[in-house]
């Protein structure tokens, strides 16, 4: 989830099942956040009815989709005026300040209660949301420190971040920028494509994220 950008949206239309494709982000705890414009039909099916669930899609490159992992978030969608998780937001997708901002545009947030999780074939459970959330006591320091720590990285240590992307997940160099970090890892992004390092251990707090992505680094060098 924390790994992808985007996912299917399934809302009920006048009980009709409707899915639509849009952009995601997560909050620290990892409840999806999406901005949504009132005029779009999943919007209004929405404030009939909030329930509501996310298809996230990891199965992309792969000989055979159904042998790749997918989850399947179900809750409900309600509305969050947070200026720090709308900047998540768009720090996670660029694209999205040129709107943010118009009246009709609204930051929402899928109340996770449950997950359908399929690893492959015959690797499939329902998960709950104490499983898959971080509490949120674990998360809000981290959370109020994140925009120090992603400037941070960007403007002084752009080479560690470039390192990350090329020498920890082997992709092609140049450009590569931070644009969140929650307590299980950190995301980059290039143009058009994302990235995802995770962490050896979960962080709750500016220090320990430091320490983390520190190590990361070394890690980094020596490869």
């Amino acid at each position: 989830m924390r790994g992808l950008d985007r996912a299917t949206l399934a809302t009920s239309l006048e009980g009709w099942p409707y899915a639509s494709l849009v952009l995601t982000a997560l909050d620290h705890a990892a409840h999806p956040l999406l901005l949504l414009s009132d005029l779009a039909e999943h919007t209004k099916n929405l404030k009939a009815d909030s329930r509501a669930s996310l298809l996230f899609d990891g199965t992309a490159g792969r000989d055979d989709p159904l042998t790749g992992a997918r989850a399947t978030v179900v809750g409900r969608i309600e509305p969050v005026d947070d200026k720090a998780l709308l900047a998540r937001f768009c720090a996670r997708h660029p694209s999205a300040q040129f709107y943010a901002g118009f009246r009709d545009f609204n930051l929402y947030r899928l109340v996770v209660e449950r997950a359908h999780l399929v690893a492959g074939f015959g690797k499939i459970d329902w998960v709950g949301a104490a499983a898959l959330l971080t509490p949120t006591g674990e998360t809000q320091a981290l959370a109020e420190a994140e925009a120090e720590i992603i400037a941070h990285m960007n403007e002084d240590h752009g080479e560690a971040v470039e390192l990350y992307a090329t020498k920890l997940l082997g992709l092609d160099g140049g450009g590569w920028i931070m644009t969140g970090v929650d307590p299980e890892g950190l995301d980059l992004r290039r143009g058009g494509s994302v990235a995802r390092v995770d962490f050896a251990e979960p962080v709750k707090d500016a220090m320990a994220a430091r320490s983390e992505l520190v190590r990361l680094a070394g890690e980094a060098r020596r490869r």
